[in-house]
């Protein structure tokens, strides 16, 4: 992660910081990696170390573009629907085409975030009533866990024999 950490001071710059800094670390799962390792399948999933920054940009759409910005599919850029398409990369994105995406999402969600205190909520049909702290939260929940399957798979790729 990177460095520019911040431990104290307003809770919304705190989570704000640990969300990019979660984002970041996903992001240097795969930095470095070739295209072909980045899409190697090492799990029975869709999982790959590229296919988690694919997710990791729908997530970003549907929370904060779709769910808290009230966009339609259409009005998105890019993929947003709630399924395993999110971890779909096409044959003709490079890994640098989907980490730029990926940081489009997430500039796009730190504008629409800070429309909303930490205290505003809306009702999701899948969560129930939801503010927007919780949101960030969730969202640092899910790109940590996600950094640490980036960085499981790079370290099987980084240490297994050449693919044949």
């Amino acid at each position: 992660m990177p460095s520019n950490r911040i431990t104290d001071g307003a809770e919304r710059a705190i989570i704000e910081n640990m969300l990019d800094r979660n984002r970041a670390a996903l992001i240097a799962s795969v930095r470095g990696l070739s295209e072909a390792d980045a899409r190697r399948r090492l799990v029975a999933s869709l999982t790959t170390p590229v296919s988690l920054i694919k997710h990791a940009a729908a997530a970003e759409r549907i929370w904060f573009q779709r769910f808290w910005a009230g966009l339609d599919e259409s009005e998105c850029d890019g993929y947003s629907n709630r399924d395993e398409g999110t971890f779909a990369v096409a044959a003709d994105e490079s890994v640098a085409d989907v980490i730029a995406e990926f940081e489009r999402a997430s500039e796009r969600s730190r504008e629409i975030a800070a429309r909303f205190d930490l205290d505003d909520t809306k009702h999701n049909p899948r969560e129930g009533t939801v503010s927007m702290r919780w949101t960030l939260l969730s969202m640092i929940e899910e790109f940590a866990r996600h950094a640490g399957h980036g960085d499981i798979l790079r370290e099987q790729i980084e240490h297994a024999p050449p693919v044949a």
